[in-house]
């Protein structure tokens, strides 16, 4: 996916893929899907897709909803943030320098 941001481009072709977490199975409503990336300049963004009855769902009108495509730009720490929940082979590899021992 591609977009552009505030004059600047994102490509998930062209940026490192970080991390991904999917839930169900294509055509399900429930299935949803997100990769994390980060730009060469270091930007992170995560790029997501889902059905019908996702956080990704957009509205077509008369009670009709649909799936979607979007691209969200992502703090650093918000990226940290996501991979602790989705990815944590991802965290410790990406980002080995800041985490310690428990």
């Amino acid at each position: 996916m591609e977009k552009i941001i505030n004059k600047k481009r994102y490509n998930s072709d062209t940026a490192e893929h970080i991390g991904h977490e999917s839930y169900g199975f294509r055509n399900d409503f429930y299935a949803w899907e997100e990769d994390l990336y980060k730009t060469k300049k270091g930007q992170y963004f995560l790029v997501g897709s889902g059905g019908a009855l996702t956080k990704y769902a957009i509205s077509h009108g008369n009670n009709s909803t649909g799936g979607s495509e979007e691209l969200h730009l992502l703090t650093k720490e918000e990226a940290i943030a996501w991979l602790q929940v989705n990815d944590n082979e991802a965290l410790s590899k990406h980002f080995a320098n800041i985490i310690e021992e428990g």
